[in-house]
């Protein structure tokens, strides 16, 4: 990057820095809770709106073009989805970083986020909702072979003696996991399925991540949960029993 190319992002971000930032966040959503942990952790100021996903207004729907929290308007600039959020504001914030400098190891980094997104997620979104029986426990086989692979393939490899996924620095992939490990309950409440005895490294990083303030914050409590599946699922339903 030539001079004058440098020079015009450094204005542009210290512009867009400085503009004010809108979130669209509703409060139930796994997503949107990891952009308000982003924000807390940074100190960025914003304005929170917290939205009707079962009566969307216009105004977000112009922002958010699929009609998903969490979104952003900041300035100009409007962004869904929240992993490219995340990536946003850690580049026009990047203090403190969240993200390794290294480019090697942000690409690590990014593997494990797209882990939460295309695994667990889907897993213990099909444990938990899935329409029959059989999915249930298709799902409960998958969520179960992803907490062993995140224990093994990811803590067990790369936090070290730190207490985060990557070590001792709270990062962008401690955020894009931990909202599904808030919703343990519910799984246990409905599903019969707590975190297998096999898993000592996601319990203790659990432990040390739903302490920090950012995460005390935005979380929500266990009768919040069960009274809203309760409203979805209905009352529990045994399929197979506790993981131990």
């Amino acid at each position: 990057m030539n001079a004058i190319a440098l020079l015009y992002n450094t204005v542009c971000y210290k512009d867009v820095s400085m503009s004010t930032l809108q979130l669209y966040f509703a409060k139930g959503s796994t997503f949107s809770q990891r952009t308000r942990v982003v924000l807390l952790e940074k100190g960025i100021d914003f304005t929170p709106v917290e939205v009707d996903l079962q009566n969307k207004s216009d105004e977000f729907t112009r922002v958010s073009r699929y009609g998903k929290v969490p979104a952003i308007r900041h300035g100009d600039v409007e962004i869904y989805e929240s992993a490219i959020i995340n990536e946003y504001l850690e580049e026009v914030f990047p203090e403190p970083p969240l993200f390794p400098k290294d480019p090697a190891q942000k690409a690590i980094a990014r593997i494990w986020i797209d882990y939460a997104n295309t695994r667990l997620a889907p897993a213990f979104a099909k444990l938990l909702r899935g329409k029959d029986t059989q999915e249930q426990e298709q799902g409960r086989r998958e969520f179960l072979e992803a907490l062993l692979y995140l224990e093994q393939e990811g803590l067990g490899r790369l936090s070290g003696n730190g207490p985060y996924w990557l070590g001792e620095t709270f990062s962008l992939v401690d955020i894009s996991l931990y909202p599904w490990f808030e919703r343990l309950p519910v799984l246990e409440h409905f599903r019969k399925f707590i975190l297998p005895s096999e898993t000592p490294r996601l319990q203790k990083w659990w432990n040390v991540v739903r302490d920090r303030p950012s995460i005390r914050s935005v979380e929500n409590s266990t009768s919040y949960y069960i009274d809203r599946f309760t409203k979805i699922l209905g009352e529990p339903t045994t399929t197979g029993a506790a993981q131990k």
